[in-house]
């Protein structure tokens, strides 16, 4: 019986190993529509954890890579990457957010949450003089790979930045 348990838990990590789940997606017409206007903005994207590192290198991912290939999406899709201070002259400031999340939930196997968040200069409506980075825009997915399959997270990275060029696109075509 014990054998059976582990056999089906095994057959359903690998079923699930070769999908990945949307999570969390704030793409909405509301959140739409805060892209507007933007005529171009930063990347910044967290470093890959230390528990998947060694072998995510293998696979060319880093999250210098990811910056690269998030970056490419955008310019790819008319939308001006500026770095360094040239950020500071944008207005409202946008950043296009990257964080990925990895968790070994077995030897070799690693659960990942990979979100993309545009923050930009908000204004509180309860005090103006205060300005402060928030999100406007949100997009996440959830997925698992083993250390045979890890460049699917920089494939899902990539599909979320297109998901964001798309959306930014739509709000900015007539402009």
């Amino acid at each position: 019986m014990k054998r059976k348990r582990i056999f089906l838990f095994l057959a359903v990590l690998v079923l699930l190993s070769s999908f990945a789940w949307p999570g969390f997606a704030d793409d909405s017409e509301v959140s739409r529509a805060t892209l507007a206007g933007i005529k171009g903005l930063r990347v910044v994207v967290e470093e890959l954890q230390p528990n998947v590192q060694k072998y995510a290198a293998r696979f060319g991912l880093s999250g210098a890579q990811i910056r690269r290939d998030v970056e490419q999406k955008l310019r790819e899709s008319g939308l001006p990457v500026v770095e360094g201070n040239d950020w500071l002259t944008l207005p409202g400031r946008p950043a296009l957010y990257v964080n990925i999340n990895t968790h070994e939930t077995e030897k070799y196997w690693y659960a990942y949450d990979i979100k993309l968040e545009l923050r930009q200069l908000a204004v509180l409506s309860a005090n103006p003089q205060v300005k402060t980075l928030a999100g406007t825009w949100s997009i996440s997915i959830t997925g698992l790979a083993n250390i045979g399959n890890l460049n699917l997270i920089r494939q899902d990275a990539g599909g979320l930045a297109g998901r964001f060029a798309a959306a930014w696109k739509l709000v900015n075509r007539n402009k």
